[in-house]
C-alpha cells in the first residue's frame, strides 16, 4: 500500500481537522516513511474510548508504512496539560505515574504492532529527557524561543484567563515541555510528524516553530477533530462512566453494548472512524434506513470489539446480546458480564460478593440476609450456605444464572483467560 495514500485516506475518514502543512505534509509522505507521533499522558490506569481516534489515526499510519510513535508521558504526567481544562489536575506521585504507565501500554497492543523493524511502531517516555534537564539550561535552550506574548495567544492559555481560573506557573510550562518533546523526537527518532486531538494545536505549532528555529529542520502538525455524538454529547461517556479499552474495566460485553446503541446519525462516521472496514462498505452501510440502520449498528460493534479484544470475544458478546435482548429469554433475563483476573474460579468467587456485582444486593450483608430468608438462588437451586463459592463447574455456557426472590434474575457471564474455553 502507498505511503501517500495515508493523508487521502485519513481524511476521507475524517481524521482530518487542521494540519500545518498539507502539501508540504504530503510531500514527505511520498517521498518515503515517516514517523509520526501522538503523546499521552498517564492521569489513569487505562485509556477510554476518547482516546480511541488518536490510537486508530496512529494504526492508519501503520497500515500505509508509515513508523508510529506512541509517547508516554512519564515527565510530562507530573505537571498535567490545561490545554482544555478549567482547573488543575491533581498531581500524582511517582509511583501512581509509574501504575499509569503500565496500564495503559495494554491498550495499544491490539491495535499497533511494536517492534524495531520498518514501519513498526515504537514506545517512548518523556521522562528519559525531561527528567535530567536542568532548570537554567533549559531556560536558555529552549526557553529564549517563547515569548510570553505568544503563549497568550494559545487557546489552552486564553481559555483560563478569560474565565478568571487560575493557570499555575507549573502548568504554563507544559507547552515548553510538549514542545521540547517533539524536538527530541525529532533529533532522536527522526519524527516529523506530531498528531494531537484540536485542543493540542497550540502545543502541537509551538514545537514546529522550535524545531524550525533551533535545529532548522521542518517538521509538521495535524490535529484530529473533537468527537462528540450527533446529540451532542460527549464521545465515550455513558451512564456508568467512561468506556475504557482494557477488559478489567470494561467488559467486553459492554464494549460491544456501547458501539450497538450509537446514534443513527453517527453510524457512518464512527465505521470509519473505529473500523477498517473499507470505505466503500460504509457508504452502503450508512444509506441503509428504518430497522436495516440496526444491522449496521452490530456490524460497527462486531467490528470495533473485534479490533480491541479480538474476533473470539466479539463474536460471544454479539452472540450474548442477540440472546437477550432479541430472541429473548423467557425468565426475562438481564446480562451482567463480570471480569475476573487469571485463576479466580478455580479458587471460587463468594456468591455474596457475585450477588453485589450482579446489582442484586446492595452489600455482602444484605446478601446474607436475603440467604437467610430463603430468597437466594444459583442455576434455580436454593442457596443456603452463606459461604458457597461459584466454580468453573456452576457455568452452563460460561454464565450463571443469579436469582432474587421470584422475580428478579442476572445472567452473570464471566470474562477472563479462565473461562475462554469452557
Amino acid at each position: 500500500m502507498s505511503n501517500a495514500d495515508f493523508l487521502a485516506e485519513a481524511t476521507a475518514r475524517g481524521f482530518v481537522f487542521q494540519c500545518t502543512d498539507t502539501e508540504g505534509l504530503d510531500a514527505a509522505l511520498r517521498a518515503a516513511p515517516i514517523a509520526a507521533y501522538i503523546g499521552f499522558d498517564c492521569t489513569a490506569d487505562s485509556l477510554h474510548v476518547g482516546s480511541l481516534v488518536q490510537i486508530m489515526i496512529l494504526r492508519l499510519l501503520q497500515k500505509h508504512g508509515h513508523r508510529p510513535v506512541v509517547l508516554l508521558g512519564g515527565g510530562t504526567t507530573r505537571i498535567g496539560d490545561p490545554s482544555g481544562k478549567d482547573e488543575s489536575r491533581q498531581l500524582l506521585t511517582d509511583e501512581q505515574i509509574a501504575a499509569n504507565m503500565a496500564g495503559i501500554r495494554r491498550c495499544f497492543d491490539p491495535f499497533l504492532r511494536f517492534g524495531d523493524g520498518p514501519g513498526e511502531a515504537l514506545l517512548a517516555n518523556n521522562a528519559d529527557w525531561l527528567d535530567p534537564l536542568g532548570y537554567i539550561p533549559l531556560l536558555r535552550d529552549v526557553g529564549t524561543h517563547f515569548t510570553i506574548n505568544r503563549m497568550l495567544t494559545f487557546d489552552s492559555v486564553k481559555l483560563r484567563l478569560e474565565r478568571e481560573h487560575p493557570l499555575t506557573f507549573l502548568e504554563f510550562n507544559y507547552m515548553i515541555l510538549q514542545s521540547y518533546d517533539f524536538r527530541e523526537l525529532s533529533r532522536r527518532l527522526g519524527v516529523v510528524l506530531q498528531i494531537g486531538g484540536s485542543d493540542q494545536w497550540g502545543n502541537i505549532v509551538a514545537g514546529i516553530e522550535l524545531t524550525r528555529r533551533t535545529d532548522a529542520k521542518g517538521v509538521f502538525g495535524l490535529t484530529t477533530p473533537l468527537i462528540t455524538t450527533a446529540s451532542g454529547a460527549k464521545m465515550g461517556k455513558t451512564a456508568r462512566g467512561a468506556v475504557w479499552l482494557t477488559a478489567d474495566k470494561c467488559s467486553p460485553f459492554d464494549y460491544w453494548q456501547f458501539w450497538r446503541n450509537t446514534e443513527d446519525a453517527d453510524v457512518g462516521r464512527f465505521l470509519r472512524l473505529f473500523t477498517d472496514l473499507p470505505l466503500a462498505e460504509i457508504a452502503r452501510l450508512e444509506a441503509l434506513g428504518g430497522a436495516e440502520i440496526n444491522e449496521a449498528k452490530k456490524l460497527l460493534a462486531t467490528a470495533a470489539t473485534a479490533l480491541l479484544h479480538g474476533p473470539s470475544e466479539a463474536a460471544v458478546a454479539a452472540r450474548l446480546a442477540q440472546e437477550v435482548f432479541e430472541e429473548g429469554n423467557a425468565e426475562g433475563l438481564a446480562a451482567v458480564p463480570v471480569h475476573l483476573p487469571p485463576g479466580a474460579l478455580e479458587a471460587g468467587v463468594p456468591v455474596l460478593n457475585l450477588f453485589v456485582q450482579a446489582g442484586l444486593a446492595t452489600s455482602n450483608a444484605a446478601a446474607r440476609r436475603a440467604i437467610r430468608g430463603g430468597a437466594v438462588r444459583v442455576n434455580d437451586r436454593v442457596v443456603t450456605d452463606e459461604s458457597m463459592l461459584i466454580r468453573n463447574a456452576d457455568l452452563r455456557d460460561r454464565a450463571v444464572k443469579l436469582s432474587f426472590g421470584k422475580k428478579t434474575h442476572r445472567l452473570v457471564r464471566f470474562w477472563g483467560p479462565e473461562t475462554e474455553q469452557s
